[in-house]
């Protein structure tokens, strides 16, 4: 089994990197694969609504000289997907964004290529806004028909500067609750 979890921040060891971290080494205790990916910073293009991956059928975006399809494929080989995004004016990065529609195009395009996947959000927030960001990322999962997994309380974590969310020890008791939460659906789906 593996999962997969895309960092959208543009900070490459700030606070949703941190989170992710916490909730990869417990899915790694529970015996499953993981990978982060650095989504943030990069150059990426939004979803031009073009429909071509509906006319195509191959698994791809058409819009090229960016990582969106590499990491499409690694979402659709990956048991499970979370996708963490800093809090930027109560939504997600616009890398993120450019993913997840793009991706959430593709695979429905494509015979639903998500569907039956568990999937989580993860988000760093300073202060408020991250029930927002949460709800977006989650509106990926539940379009595709994918499984959301839930921890204790909402996948998110309280921090401004890089390292901050370290202190935040409910945040962190949330993410080490959201891989046990992901290891046991994963193993229930019997992937």
């Amino acid at each position: 089994m593996k999962v997969v979890a895309f960092n959208g921040s543009p900070r490459r060891d700030g606070n949703t990197v941190r989170l992710l971290r916490v909730v990869c080494e417990t899915l790694e205790d529970e015996g499953i694969e993981t990978e982060i990916v650095q989504v943030g910073g990069k150059s990426v293009h939004g979803c031009t609504a073009c429909m071509k991956c509906a006319e195509n059928l191959d698994r791809k975006c058409v819009l090229t000289g960016d990582p969106v399809n590499e990491w499409m494929e690694k979402m659709f080989e990956a048991d499970g997907i979370i996708i963490g995004s800093p809090t930027y004016f109560a939504d997600l990065t616009p890398e993120t964004k450019a993913l997840i529609d793009r991706a959430g195009f593709v695979a429905l395009a494509n015979g639903n290529l998500l569907n039956r996947k568990a999937g989580a959000a993860v988000v760093a927030v300073r202060r408020a806004g991250a029930v927002h960001v949460y709800d977006s990322i989650n509106h990926l999962f539940g379009t595709t028909g994918m499984v959301t997994v839930g921890s204790s309380y909402w996948n998110l974590g309280v921090g401004l500067v890089p390292g901050e969310v370290d202190s935040d020890q409910e945040g962190r008791q949330t993410m080490v609750d959201l891989g046990k939460n992901m290891a046991w659906v994963l193993k229930k789906l019997g992937a």
